[in-house]
């Protein structure tokens, strides 16, 4: 198993398992890669360290039969993006935000380009209120907020609807 960090187009950074790097490589090239976040497939792989898996506090063994190996201490072990504070910090953010967001489209009726005619007709009290969500030009939810309508625009990333691994 290959755990490559990738990056898309838009800087968000994420693992990817891979059986092996051909596996990884054909992937890619069928579209079959993209960002969790926002669903970008301009994918590419990023630096990172191999992941070692020591028990604390032993000692890496030197073999005395050949070249001589340094063993891997928490000294001298580099800090590369995948093990810097700052990327595990982006990812729980990343995380928080898919967790936001899926939980809007359970909580929420989809009422597709309808959406500005159901905020209006809940808002003028024509129509039962609920939580939607839906589709609409920039221009006609500004129009919408002018009114008076509580609406709050986001962009509704297709992964937020699947269930990530």
């Amino acid at each position: 198993m290959k755990v490559l960090d990738l990056q898309c187009a838009h800087q968000h950074v994420f693992e990817g398992w891979f059986a092996s790097e051909d596996d990884y490589l054909g992937q890619l090239a069928r579209g079959l890669v993209s960002c969790p976040l926002c669903g970008d497939q301009r994918i590419e792989k990023r630096l990172s360290a191999p992941r070692l898996n020591l028990r604390a506090g032993k000692q890496a063994e030197v073999k005395t039969d050949g070249p001589t190996e340094v063993p891997v201490t928490a000294e001298n072990t580099a800090v590369t993006m995948s093990n810097h504070p700052a990327h595990a910090e982006l990812a729980a953010l990343q995380a928080r935000m898919l967790r936001a967001m899926r939980e809007i489209v359970a909580s929420s009726e989809d009422v597709g380009d309808r959406f500005a005619e159901q905020a209006r007709a809940m808002h003028h009290g024509d129509i039962d209120r609920r939580n939607i969500r839906g589709r609409t030009s920039a221009q006609e939810a500004m129009e919408l907020i002018e009114e008076g309508v509580d609406v709050l625009p986001l962009p509704l990333l297709p992964p937020a609807k699947e269930t990530l691994q």
